[in-house]
């Protein structure tokens, strides 16, 4: 039986429509939620796989499945990271592939917040 090492930490990101106070409701409120997993680099085919879809595949994540809600932002040592794909293997594990988005290096929201003017 291969053993994981999840002693590393991420922090999964999302965005959700929430009820303020006043009742307002707001699109794009960030959440987030720290998890463990294993780090592992991606492989040399799925690195190049990745490059020609316009990704630059980074990690893979393995992460216990009832950790992982749809989140499509991954902070892993102060870097933001986008979700392009997941892998479920018949196992309680989930796969995260992770890439920076080529040309700006800025993983993007998968919900715009709001923007909120007086007028």
């Amino acid at each position: 039986m291969i053993t994981l090492d999840r002693s590393n930490v991420i922090t999964l990101v999302s965005y959700a429509r929430t009820q303020d106070n006043n009742g307002v409701w707001r699109d794009g409120v960030e959440t987030t939620k720290d998890i463990f997993c294993q780090v592992d680099s991606v492989s040399a085919s799925e690195f190049f796989s990745g490059g020609q879809h316009g990704l630059k595949p980074e990690y893979r994540f393995t992460v216990f499945f009832g950790d992982y809600n749809g989140e499509k932002i991954v902070i892993y040592n102060g870097v933001k990271y986008s979700v392009y794909r997941t892998y479920h293997p018949r196992t309680d594990d989930l796969e995260l592939y992770v890439s920076k988005d080529v040309g700006d290096n800025k993983a993007k929201p998968t919900v715009a917040p709001v923007v909120v003017t007086d007028g």
